[in-house]
């Protein structure tokens, strides 16, 4: 095992949370399973030996492939999983998210996601990997309950999912997103680069959104402009 690269067929979850999480929602991709000789023979590792041996995924205890991917002195199992496709619901919300290019914040964004009932998220290459063992592990796990797929161009990802409202949010937006008023249709909220934000283009796409906030600050980094738009979103889907 070397360290990840995105032309790899395989990646990993780094740490013992991550790893349980990976073997029980996709154990079918799983390949095997690497244990540090310091891993505590807790509650945690019990359940992944068991799960392992139940499903005859190899178990391989090694020091030095531990050491070799992970940066963290604290990681002391690995979990080696085949990557998959993944295909978006036709009739669900998606979030979708045009040349994101940090993996904190996409990991970060599949969690916030999956928080607010949100399992679809479209991007838009050039996009980050989705399988980098950082985005994984940022996500905390919640990659494995989340469809992704990436599309080349947001014309093709609009000429299979067009019967929908869409919100790009977008700092030259008019509507404001403390007072619009959201249909009860599916809808996509669409976010842009951590830097440049979105095209021009997209003031005439849907309904263009605005998260007004104190001029202290230019704007918001993406993954909180995510997590705002979410929960204002869905914030009606649930109980007090």
């Amino acid at each position: 095992m070397k360290k990840y690269k995105k032309s790899d067929l395989e990646s990993y979850t780094l740490g013992t949370t991550l790893t349980l999480e990976l073997l029980n929602k996709k154990i079918e991709y799983v390949k095997r399973v690497y244990i540090h000789s310091k891993q505590e023979h807790n509650d945690a590792y019990n359940k992944i030996i068991k799960i392992c041996n139940d499903n005859k995924i190899e178990i391989i205890y090694s020091d030095k492939i531990i050491n070799t991917l992970s940066d963290k002195e604290n990681c002391y199992v690995i979990g080696v999983f085949q990557k998959y496709e993944m295909h978006l619901t036709k009739n669900t919300n998606h979030v979708v998210l045009v040349n994101p290019s940090n993996m904190g914040n996409l990991g970060t964004i599949i969690r916030s996601s999956v928080g607010f009932n949100i399992h679809d998220i479209a991007i838009i290459r050039p996009g980050v990997d989705m399988f980098d063992p950082k985005v994984v592990r940022s996500s905390m796990g919640a990659i494995f309950n989340i469809n992704i797929r990436y599309f080349d161009s947001f014309d093709d990802y609009y000429k299979e999912f067009n019967n929908r409202n869409f919100y790009p949010f977008m700092l030259k937006a008019k509507e404001s997103l403390q007072t619009i008023k959201k249909s009860d249709e599916v809808f996509s909220l669409i976010f842009g680069n951590e830097g440049a934000g979105l095209p021009d283009t997209f003031l005439q796409v849907g309904t263009p959104v605005i998260i007004k906030h104190t001029k202290d600050i230019d704007s918001l980094n993406l993954d909180n402009a995510v997590a705002i738009a979410l929960y204002e979103f869905t914030k009606n889907n649930y109980d007090d």
